[in-house]
């Protein structure tokens, strides 16, 4: 048996996609010029991909502060933070993260994957219950297969599932921990969170929430679906990314468990992993400035063109996601056409993500669209028109009507 013959069928799968044409896994972009721009292939193509929902990749305030900070302190910590990596900065960030949420502690780690699968790995052990959503990141799987937790799905955003899981437990003992997110990265649906935190309070469970999509985008100070639905008080950890609003890249988690520091000395991924690097702390540090003192226009912008994508979008018969948000969803039938799409759509300067199984829920096939505050309505315009073209020419919308003129 060869090394890699237990990934045949997922490696044949990727030959066949490769085969036709431009690999949507391995697209280079020779030069990013903007929040929305870059030059893909020699031609300037328009991101409506990246997850860069403030467009703060580029603004000169996180751009300069990461520039000093490396100037100041070099280009990395060469160490984990409980060995040489634990810079002021870092405290600095912890503690404003921890005040940005109201929250007594806070810990930061080198990616937010990292900071779901050290967490929930470490919040749960031998005898405990780790109760995660059916469609949940792939990090938060990794993290069950990184504790001997019994683990337990339950249906996708189904309160009654969850609940119908709870009550088997709850007389069993050890620990129930559950796990669900605020915005889903596929489809971007977001989740029913007060039933959700209501039913693990009544079952005497705790509650992990990755706000990952969703911080900055909800929320009246963007604080995320557990500010937006009024349950910030009420679940016990908060998991986010660096790596979406706040433009960088990184993970966090905060908590108001007393017992939360402990974590720094049992979480793995935190305790060998080197920290992140002066310039990161200092642009995202003054990422969460600006998403506090602007969040509020920002966040604006960004649902004007969630509106106009999706209703662009739904108004040409595409199938979407179930509802508005950051991340548009365009349901394709099958893989090969979602690529002939994407490349159709690459060709034309419009770069979007391509999602399909076993990465996606329900082995659904997608063109993943995400979008940024920075992009401007033209830009969407332009994407509705381009896409509902190469729809067309692919026959997943109807042939558009010509209207019959007096006299013509």
């Amino acid at each position: 048996m060869g090394i890699f013959d237990r990934h045949r069928q997922l490696l044949e799968s990727y030959r066949m996609m490769r085969a036709t044409g431009e690999d949507p896994l391995t697209v280079t972009m020779d030069r990013v010029l903007s929040p929305t721009e870059a030059i893909i292939n020699g031609r300037k193509t328009l991101l409506v991909g990246t997850n860069n929902y403030f467009g703060l990749t580029f603004d000169p305030v996180c751009v300069e502060a990461a520039i000093e900070a490396t100037r100041d302190e070099g280009t990395g910590t060469t160490g984990s933070r409980i060995a040489n990596g634990n810079y002021a900065q870092h405290a600095a960030l912890e503690a404003e993260l921890a005040e940005f949420y109201g929250m007594k502690h806070c810990m930061v780690t080198t990616t937010g994957y990292q900071a779901n699968l050290g967490i929930i790995s470490t919040l749960v052990g031998d005898g405990d219950y780790l109760v995660i959503d059916a469609d949940s990141h792939a990090s938060i799987y990794d993290a069950c297969k990184q504790t001997q937790a019994t683990i337990i799905r339950f249906k996708h955003n189904d309160p009654a599932s969850l609940e119908a899981r709870l009550r088997r437990l709850k007389d069993e003992p050890g620990n129930k921990v559950v796990v669900v997110e605020g915005i889903y990265s596929m489809l971007g649906d977001t989740a029913p969170l007060k039933p959700f935190v209501e039913i693990t309070k009544r079952y005497g469970g705790y509650i992990v929430v990755d706000e990952a999509h969703s911080l900055g985008a909800l929320g009246e100070h963007g604080r995320g679906l557990v500010e937006q639905v009024g349950v910030l008080d009420q679940v016990d950890f908060v998991v986010g990314t660096f790596s979406k609003t706040l433009g960088s890249i990184g993970g966090f988690c905060v908590s108001n468990h007393d017992g939360f520091e402990v974590l720094r000395i049992a979480t793995r991924a935190y305790m060998f992993t080197a920290s992140l690097p002066p310039s990161i702390i200092a642009s995202v540090r003054a990422a969460l400035k600006i998403v506090r003192r602007d969040g509020a226009k920002l966040r604006t912008r960004l649902w004007d063109n969630v509106a106009t994508l999706y209703d662009g979008l739904a108004a040409a018969g595409f199938q979407l996601g179930p509802e508005h948000g950051p991340v548009v969803a365009v349901v394709m039938p099958d893989q090969m056409t979602t690529v002939g799409v994407w490349r159709a759509l690459l060709e034309a300067g419009v770069y979007v993500n391509v999602a399909v199984p076993p990465a996606t829920p329900g082995g659904l096939c997608l063109l993943r669209c995400s979008l940024s505050s920075a992009h401007s309505r033209g830009q969407l315009k332009h994407v509705v028109e381009v896409l509902t073209g190469i729809g067309r020419q692919f026959g997943l919308l109807p042939a558009e009507r010509v209207r019959a003129v007096a006299g013509g």
